[in-house]
């Protein structure tokens, strides 16, 4: 009698163990579930660590039938709205968010944009990713490197993304073609997808002459579409720049411009990725000048978190530098890694 009291403590205290370390459960819409710790939810894509895996198992969110936590989310509606909190399916195909303020919100599944476990601290809520190009041939010597990378931090009501560019180009006989860029930009989010941003960039280019662009932009921001496969948003302001040319046959410019920008980015493509954008500059203090900024980027994810890239980059200005070229274009293929 003994020996079963004590056989069924200790199976009941492995259970309880087992339950405390794995909190979370997914049953999926083929009636298969999975038990373990869900980690996060972004662009469709779920991701939960079991202790059976060396890797976080993905799961396509459309997917999943019932859902079940006791980890700690930062949770993004469609709609904007932003809690903090865990999450559980109802009986009428519906999920709940139990908020920290104690308020319990139902939602359909397609109305949750993002997930990320914040239980796990600061590094749970950093994303980062890196790629690199080359380019060699025996003739002239020719050698081409390029580099593009990302780092960020998202919390419930801000947002914070660095980037930083690189292109250099060398042959015989020819003078070095150097091209770098990198910005700094803050959101804070308000109802309704509305969010207010802070930008600092800077540029140089030696086919434009620019020993140094630098920019700050102040301006206000609205996603009119936000969903777990796409969105797409606007954003309008003033821009500050600053110029200063490597010829002294252009003096450098101060000016106001204004700005207004979009960005569409597609992630709910298979493995298949697209990001566009465009700023366009209309000046302020120096009439009748403009110049715009436009981006495109294709990201193919492979195994491991790595992917290949093919970007784009085209830069116009009707006013440049004496002797300089209104456009300067790059084109960018890679190989990297995002964390």
């Amino acid at each position: 009698m003994k020996k079963s009291l004590l056989l069924f403590v200790l199976l009941l205290s492995g259970i309880s163990v087992l339950f405390a370390q794995q909190p979370d459960s997914i049953i999926f819409k083929n009636g298969n579930y999975i038990v373990g710790e869900v980690k996060s939810m972004d662009r469709n894509i779920l991701k939960i660590e079991t202790d059976y895996s060396d890797d976080d198992f993905t799961i396509e969110w459309d997917g999943i039938k019932e859902l079940y936590t006791k980890t700690y989310f930062l949770i993004t509606l469609s709609s904007g709205d932003r809690y903090n909190g865990t999450i559980n399916s109802t009986g009428d195909e519906k999920l709940v968010i139990h908020t920290d303020e104690g308020v319990e919100i139902e939602i359909d599944p397609d109305e949750i944009v993002f997930m990320d476990d914040i239980n796990q601290g600061f590094w749970s809520q950093v994303y980062a990713s890196v790629d690199f190009g080359w380019d060699i041939t025996k003739a002239n010597n020719f050698r081409q490197y390029s580099m593009r990378s990302n780092v960020g931090y998202i919390a419930k009501r801000w947002q914070l993304d660095a980037d930083y560019n690189l292109l250099k180009t060398t042959q015989d006989d020819v003078d070095e073609i150097k091209r770098t860029d990198g910005s700094l930009t803050y959101k804070y989010f308000l109802p309704h997808d509305w969010y207010p941003l802070i930008s600092a960039s800077h540029t140089t280019n030696t086919e434009q002459q620019l020993d140094l662009r630098f920019s700050s932009k102040l301006g206000m921001g609205k996603y009119i579409i936000h969903t777990n496969r796409l969105y797409w948003g606007f954003s309008a302001g003033a821009n500050y720049n600053m110029e200063r040319y490597t010829e002294a046959v252009s003096p450098d410019r101060e000016s106001w411009e204004g700005f207004l920008g979009s960005e569409l980015n597609l992630f709910n493509i298979g493995d298949l990725s697209l990001l566009t954008s465009l700023a366009v500059y209309p000046g302020i203090t120096e009439s009748g000048r403009w110049r715009s900024d436009f981006k495109f980027d294709m990201k193919y994810d492979l195994p491991l978190d790595f992917y290949v890239k093919l970007g784009y980059t085209l830069n116009y200005d009707n006013q440049p530098a004496v002797g300089s070229s209104k456009n300067d274009y790059v084109f960018h293929t890679g190989f990297g890694w995002e964390w």
